[in-house]
């Protein structure tokens, strides 16, 4: 159940801060980027109380997307776990479980982070969820941070870090305090990607559950 929290809390809700070539980045990303393959480390930190010690997990993969919409999330270490956006509907699979949960993507992508870097066509469409604010530059890079207009979602904010117009890193802190960074590297944009990335079907005899 808390991997599924993990993998999950990266599609929840948004917040984005950015100075203006920051802004100017995320949006010449998401104008020129329209496939793009990554590898990825991502760490979670769970909020703690006074006295008690940090707690972190580390997990690493590979990232693909294909603008509008679709995009995939293979975790390969520690545990194997799949999350795939076909157009249609989001899966994740835990390969541990053998279990699959699906939900339609229309109403889990659109306050997302995925939605940012992977799946919205154009600056407008993330407008339309999200407020976008400057930051500052930090450690080489520049930010974006966008808050999402929808108050009940999971996210609490979450922020893009660019080096010129190249995606480096997402940070996201959700509304129970956990807080995700995912690092990007070996980014090739615009590559041509398997025609197969982005479908997904149940394993035979895998539990599949639908959200």
């Amino acid at each position: 159940m808390l991997k599924k929290l993990f993998a999950f809390g990266l599609l929840a809700a948004t917040a984005i801060t950015a100075n203006a070539s920051g802004l100017d980045s995320l949006e010449q990303f998401v104008k020129t980027a329209k496939t793009g393959r990554a590898d990825f480390t991502q760490t979670v930190t769970a909020p703690t109380k006074e006295g008690q010690p940090v707690r972190t997990k580390t997990s690493s993969g590979v990232f693909e997307f294909a603008r509008p919409s679709r995009f995939r999330f293979n975790y390969r270490k520690p545990f194997e776990q799949t999350i795939v956006a076909d157009g249609q509907t989001l899966w994740l699979y835990d390969v541990d479980l053998n279990q699959v949960t699906s939900r339609k993507q229309s109403t889990a992508l659109a306050s997302s982070p995925a939605a940012v870097i992977a799946s919205a066509p154009d600056l407008k469409a993330l407008q339309a969820d999200f407020v976008l604010t400057s930051a500052p530059d930090k450690d080489g890079l520049e930010w974006v941070l966008a808050s999402p207009k929808a108050k009940d979602g999971l996210l609490q904010s979450v922020r893009v870090g660019f080096q010129g117009v190249e995606l480096s890193v997402l940070e996201i802190v959700d509304s129970f305090g956990q807080r995700s960074v995912m690092r990007f590297s070996n980014l090739r944009v615009n590559a041509p990607l398997d025609a197969g990335a982005f479908q997904f079907k149940p394993p035979a005899g895998a539990d599949v559950i639908q959200q």
